[in-house]
């Protein structure tokens, strides 16, 4: 007989995946006449909705891993790809930021996103690491300045006349490629390296990190600052993407990259996590999201069934740290 208990967390995540596609498989031949799994189409469309919050939540997962949080990153998603989408408009195109703008080399616009996202995550460390302040407070702070930035410098108007070099870059299969390279990356840096064993030392116990010589500030930030970076590539995909950059793009991302990282295991008591978690996470919450849109349910009840997932995904972790601390 299968024990579950002897399975290692990401093959139990993975369960739940299966059994949730399958509930819907089953359901949609019934109420809907259709197979949910069995359209290569379907799939592709899921993959391709979760790779931009699968790249914010590769980020946010080790933020949680320290213990703390991090609710800027659909805020300076859209920060990033609004500066990124100025700098990659092609000659000719009008443009209120830069009236004779050339086509500059597909780096500037790519570097801009990737600076303005680790500038904004370098401060939500920064002030995390030196204030003492919970981190809830700095990042929710950069989300809404972020926001208002992101409208502010484009005027609440859209970008448009994108390059087709660096629209290509959301195009096709580039973004999920895109999303499991950082994948990887991140989970072999975590697994494999000193950055990952201080950043999980300072999420299990900060104080004996501390003492163990780690220089926890400095620490942190570079954490926030990756997460940030994240962020901005992010936005700079999703942009691509859309061919053209909009200020109220990612509305709403942060939240879907914390619950990914919850669902996929990582605790927000810090020290415990998993990228692989969080990549399955995230396949989760994309075909709950087509699996409604698949039986036509309306779009509340997506956020509502979402709700009770974060919800349960958080008591079942408190109860495992209950059940862990009494041993």
């Amino acid at each position: 007989m299968l024990n579950f208990k002897k399975l290692p967390a990401d093959a139990n995540i993975f369960l739940i995946l299966v059994v949730i596609a399958l509930l819907f498989e089953i359901i949609g031949w019934v109420v809907v006449g259709q197979s949910f799994l069995f359209n290569t189409k379907r799939l592709v469309i899921i993959v391709l909705q979760v790779s931009i919050i699968g790249i914010i939540a590769i980020g946010v997962t080790q933020v949680i891993i320290t213990a703390g949080i991090d609710l800027s990153g659909g805020a300076v998603a859209a920060m990033a790809a609004m500066a990124a989408a100025s700098l990659a408009q092609a000659s000719g195109t009008f443009s209120p930021f830069f009236p004779n703008l050339l086509d500059l080399p597909l780096i500037v616009p790519i570097a801009a996103g990737l600076a303005i996202g680790m500038l904004a995550g370098c401060i939500n460390g920064t002030i995390t690491a030196t204030t003492g302040v919970p981190p809830f407070i700095p990042t929710l702070g950069m989300l809404v300045a972020a926001r208002g930035v992101a409208v502010l410098y484009s005027e609440g108007q859209p970008i448009f006349g994108l390059q087709e070099g660096f629209t290509t870059i959301g195009q096709g299969i580039w973004p999920v490629v895109i999303f499991l390279s950082a994948a990887l990356v991140f989970h072999i840096l975590l697994k494999h390296t000193l950055y990952g064993r201080r950043t999980y030392a300072i999420g299990s116990n900060e104080e004996a990190a501390r003492i163990a010589g780690i220089n926890i500030p400095r620490h942190k930030i570079l954490v926030y600052t990756i997460a940030g970076g994240l962020s901005g590539l992010a936005g700079i995909v999703m942009c691509a993407r859309a061919t053209m950059g909009q200020p109220g793009m990612g509305l709403m991302y942060e939240l879907d990259a914390i619950s990914a990282a919850v669902i996929g295991g990582t605790s927000l008591f810090g020290g415990k996590g998993r990228i692989s978690g969080t990549v399955i996470g995230v396949c989760i919450l994309g075909v709950i999201t087509s699996g409604f849109t698949f039986l036509r349910i309306d779009f509340y009840y997506q956020e509502i069934a979402k709700g009770m997932i974060i919800v349960a995904a958080v008591i079942s972790d408190q109860y495992r740290q209950k059940r862990q601390g009494g041993r």
